[in-house]
């Protein structure tokens, strides 16, 4: 059981871990994202509608990351050139983009709610020879599609990119103050922006990992607020890419935990399917007030 728990956790955690890890690199840029569940959303649906087109997955996922990208860069000019307020653009981006995907359902598909995309080609599955048995070991790393394997890849690579080279320090820089970053010349608006598409295509590929990965389908209420808990996963991290990542864990464990005692039976249904929300605000009283302390600390 604890087997198929890790395994189910682990596969749950990848679109939190994407969409997270956008969030903190747009965040590190002096921008909090509240649009990454539209940006997950539209992945979703480009990368299933391409899948099925195409017959190929990796087409679909690309698809996915470049609508994405574009959609996070969209939602960001709104806000570094037009001056929105960025948790007003953000909310509202959300709404605008169900909106438009459940009319483009309706009106293109002739479909309501669920989308089942013919010729659709899901992730492969990648099972690791003589891991595949191993007790815990195989759960946690066989079996996993090629964008678990991205999320092992970025998590390092981001933490690298982010302290030791010359894009990182410019793009801390500019989230720690905008106005002493652009008295040095840097170009703090395409530095914003550019952190703006990075978020948006990672969100999407979150969308991806759903659509072609868990489920091999399209629902317009698949995300089921897991933009806003990536949200809640990076702010819980401090937008750094491990601590991040092993938030996004925690909150899968929780998930696939509900999941697993809805099937065992003998639970209230709708009170265990709480349950990683819970875990969520938990998790963020418990930053608030660590937080706290830490700023009583260094004023004292």
């Amino acid at each position: 059981m604890i087997d198929l728990l890790l395994a189910s956790a682990i596969t749950l955690s990848v679109p939190l871990v994407l969409a997270a890890l956008g969030g903190a690199i747009h965040r590190r840029s002096g921008t909090v994202n509240i649009g990454l569940e539209a940006h997950m959303i539209l992945g979703a649906l480009i990368g299933a509608v391409v899948s099925g087109a195409t017959g190929n997955w990796a087409a679909g996922a690309l698809a996915g990351l470049v609508a994405g990208a574009l959609s996070g860069l969209l939602m960001n000019l709104v806000i570094t050139r037009l001056k929105g307020n960025e948790i007003i653009v953000g909310l509202g981006y959300n709404i605008v983009m169900f909106g438009v995907i459940g009319y483009v359902l309706r009106a293109v598909f002739g479909v309501s709610g669920t989308l089942q995309v013919d010729g659709l080609q899901r992730m492969p599955k990648l099972v690791i020879p003589g891991v595949a048995d191993v007790p815990i070991l195989g759960a946690l790393i066989s079996g996993k599609d090629p964008l678990f394997w991205l999320c092992v890849v970025l998590v390092p690579v981001l933490a690298w990119l982010l302290r030791s080279t010359t894009w990182g320090v410019r793009l801390r820089a500019t989230g720690a103050s905008e106005p002493a970053s652009a008295s040095l010349g840097l170009r703090t608006l395409a530095i914003r922006d550019g952190a703006g598409i990075v978020a948006g295509a990672l969100a999407a590929l979150g969308g991806v990992a759903l659509s072609l990965g868990t489920v091999g389908l399209f629902n317009e209420n698949m995300t089921a607020g897991r933009g806003y808990v990536a949200l809640a996963a990076f702010y819980f991290g401090r937008s750094k890419p491990l601590p991040t990542a092993l938030a996004c864990l925690l909150f899968g464990f929780f998930d696939a935990l509900q999941i697993r005692l809805q099937t065992v039976g003998g639970f209230n249904a709708d009170i265990i399917s709480t349950l990683p929300y819970i875990a969520v605000v938990v998790v963020l009283a418990f930053t608030g007030i660590r937080q706290h302390y830490r700023g009583a600390r260094a004023l004292s």
